[in-house]
């Protein structure tokens, strides 16, 4: 059988856990920011867990992440 090709546009955007689960950064903190409160713009900045929903998808993407 041949490879299954990694999505590389995935692998640079998603993280592995130790638990197995995959880690993301959040989106809307890269333009526009002058309207955006600090708190919301501070709590942009954590990581976040992808969704149940969409694990099945993105391991189909990431085959070997």
């Amino acid at each position: 059988m041949p490879k299954v090709k990694t999505s590389r546009a995935a692998a640079k955007r998603f993280k592995k856990t130790g638990s197995g689960k995959l880690k993301r950064m959040k989106a809307y903190k890269s333009h526009i920011l002058t309207k955006k409160s600090t708190k919301r713009k501070r709590n942009l900045r954590k990581a976040a867990m992808v969704d149940s929903t969409n694990v099945k998808n993105m391991k189909k993407i990431l085959p070997y992440l």
